[in-house]
């Protein structure tokens, strides 16, 4: 019988309508294993009649998964264009998080040199900067996996081959508090700025 995502920690997510623009929402080739791929709402538009608009605040590029069971997120790595946002991803995931997963946050407001532990809402977030690339390729680097390795693999094989080797991920960051990654975090870009019309 194939794992639903109801039966995960992202169950919830999906209820409440922040899963969007997925590749990937289902079951991976792991069994009991849900995987994510795609943005996560983090604080909705006000909505104006019937009309969907997209959410003020998201963490895009999601790679997730969480296991039926289970009432833990085991992996979540995810973009934010700012380090602040960092309190409003760990408010929405809520009880999903837990101090056993493995939380990688690439935010694109810190110095580029720089990597964190920040431990909020029960859980230690990895915290990177993103070097003008994708958290997909940003965190095959991390992992030190083959990006030619994968290339065979679905976007299910890809998600369990990065989940596997993630969980047993233990490279030591600096620790510090939201607090302090507020005052040294940088201005937050404006990712519209010099777009054509």
């Amino acid at each position: 019988m194939t794992t639903s995502i109801h039966d995960t920690a992202l169950g919830r997510l999906e209820a409440e309508g922040r899963l969007l623009n997925s590749v990937l929402k289902g079951a991976t080739k792991k069994p009991g294993r849900v995987g994510f791929r795609g943005d996560i709402a983090l604080k909705f538009a006000a909505k104006m009649a019937d009309e969907a608009r997209p959410p003020e605040i998201s963490s895009d590029q999601v790679i997730a998964a969480a296991h039926a069971g289970d009432g833990h997120i085991a992996f979540f790595a995810g973009f934010l264009l700012s380090f602040e946002y960092l309190a409003l991803l760990a408010d929405v995931l809520g009880d999903g998080l837990s101090p056993q997963g493995r939380y990688f946050v690439y935010c694109d407001n810190i110095d580029l040199s720089t990597r964190y532990h920040v431990d909020y809402g029960g859980a230690t977030f990895h915290v990177l900067p993103i070097d003008e690339a994708t958290v997909y390729n940003e965190i095959l680097e991390l992992l030190y996996l083959e990006k030619n390795e994968l290339k065979r693999l679905d976007t299910a094989g890809k998600v369990d081959a990065i989940v596997d080797k993630a969980m047993g991920f233990a490279q030591s960051f600096p620790k510090i508090s939201y607090e302090e990654g507020l005052k040294r975090m940088g201005p937050v870009r404006d990712l519209y700025a010099n777009r054509p019309v």
